[in-house]
């Protein structure tokens, strides 16, 4: 017989949240989130009302993509991502590898000298606890610092030089280097094992054992915070159940 931990994560382990993208402008006269790069996950963003876009740095240059209701986005590891808020913008987001963005794959477009120093870089990432007026103040300086950041690289890179880029990712890349062995146990626990059942299951009934189907059922789930301040916009979350920590309910 087949089993696996219950109860079950999502299709894939993957994560989920739902999006309202920040209307601060900010010194370039934008409004949007807070420009970022993931390091070993890829998110997706499905887009459900108003209208907007997002800017991302790759090797193929720099984009800026429209979003619509409908439009669906995903941006691999190494994409630097900024969300552009057009007027009610609002996305469901997907991510790959449930757990890791929240145990610092995500890494801010801070200037070089705050990516330098991990204390600094937490000082400048870390928000307070909460949805009050303190934790906005935090999310909103957090922003502008990254597009501080931001911004040359973006210039450079329209010039055609790949430069600053390259560099920022190095330097992101050293920043959570000491953090990999925790996101590979994460990984093992999350994604993995979910691809693992899926591989177990396919050789029981290869077999001819069903058996594994004998626990079938439904699972339903409510955001479990409504307006926190993430990335790119206030955050609904959810607390769900067979995921990766930090949302590992079942201990």
């Amino acid at each position: 017989m087949v089993s696996g931990p219950r109860p079950a994560p999502l299709p894939g382990a993957v994560g989920l949240s739902h999006l309202s993208a920040y209307d601060w402008e900010a010194a370039d006269g934008v409004c949007g989130g807070t420009p970022h790069l993931h390091l070993v996950c890829t998110e997706a963003y499905v887009v459900t009302g108003g209208r907007g876009a997002v800017q991302t740095l790759s090797p193929d240059g720099y984009r800026d993509i429209p979003l619509a209701p409908g439009v669906v986005a995903w941006f691999t590891p190494g994409t630097v991502q900024r969300m552009v808020q057009g007027g009610d913008l609002r996305i469901t987001v997907l991510m790959q590898n449930s757990g890791l963005p929240e145990a610092g794959d995500a890494v801010f477009t801070f200037p070089p000298d705050v990516l330098a120093d991990p204390e600094v870089y937490a000082a400048a990432a870390t928000l307070p606890p909460g949805t009050g007026a303190d934790t906005e103040a935090a999310a909103r300086r957090r922003r502008d610092l990254a597009v501080e950041g931001y911004l040359p690289l973006r210039e450079a890179l329209v010039a055609g030089d790949a430069g600053p880029y390259r560099d920022f990712q190095r330097a992101a890349a050293r920043l959570v280097r000491p953090q990999v062995p925790d996101w590979r146990e994460l990984w093992r626990a999350g994604a993995l094992a979910a691809a693992e059942r899926t591989g177990a299951q396919l050789t029981a009934l290869a077999d001819g054992d069903p058996a594994h189907l004998e626990e079938a059922t439904a699972y339903v789930s409510g955001p479990s915070r409504r307006g926190g301040y993430g990335m790119c916009g206030r955050r609904d979350e959810y607390t769900l159940p067979g995921t990766t920590a930090p949302y590992d309910v079942t201990g």
